[in-house]
């Protein structure tokens, strides 16, 4: 447990909490060893359960207008869905248009995967919220899905055809 010290400045600090044997909003400055009430108004109080203090942390200091403005909020309750993708045979360097829904915006759609290449990256232009063109990557021969990470999930692909050069 942390208790919170409040400093000569009226700054809150995080320290770790008093041993157990020791009263809660007491301490211990006394040669005696007799202990000395503190209140949690005054200056050097513990403050018993405060756990981490959010004062002086940037979220609370304010925020940024223009940068509220600037991010973008996706709408995680559409799931995107790929309803066809063409041309259906292709090969490395090709461009294939992506169609569906729920796509989201540009700055909420992440990326577009080859199953066949899936570590390589993808070149893909967002074109709007149903359509996407994408440049197939080098891969293998063969059936292939594509997968997209929109800002409300992925979705995936019909086997495409995916033809040697």
């Amino acid at each position: 447990m942390h208790t919170a010290i409040i400093s000569p400045h009226g700054h809150w600090t995080r320290q770790l909490a008093p041993p157990a044997h020791r009263n809660p909003g007491s301490r211990s400055g006394r040669r005696d060893g007799r202990r000395e009430r503190v209140f949690p108004d005054q200056e050097g109080a513990m403050v018993e359960g405060s756990g981490f203090s959010l004062f002086d942390t940037e979220s609370i200091k304010g925020f940024d207008a223009a940068k509220v403005e600037r991010d973008p909020v996706c709408d995680r309750n559409k799931r995107p869905r790929i309803a066809k993708v063409e041309p259906d045979e292709v090969k490395p360097g090709d461009k294939v248009v992506i169609s569906g829904e729920n796509f989201g915006t540009k700055e909420c759609f992440h990326t577009v995967t080859f199953s066949s290449a899936s570590k390589t990256p993808v070149d893909f232009k967002f074109v709007s919220d149903s359509a996407i063109e994408a440049t197939v990557p080098d891969a293998k021969a063969g059936m292939s899905f594509i997968i997209i990470v929109a800002g409300g999930g992925s979705a995936q692909s019909k086997p495409l055809l995916i033809k040697s050069k």
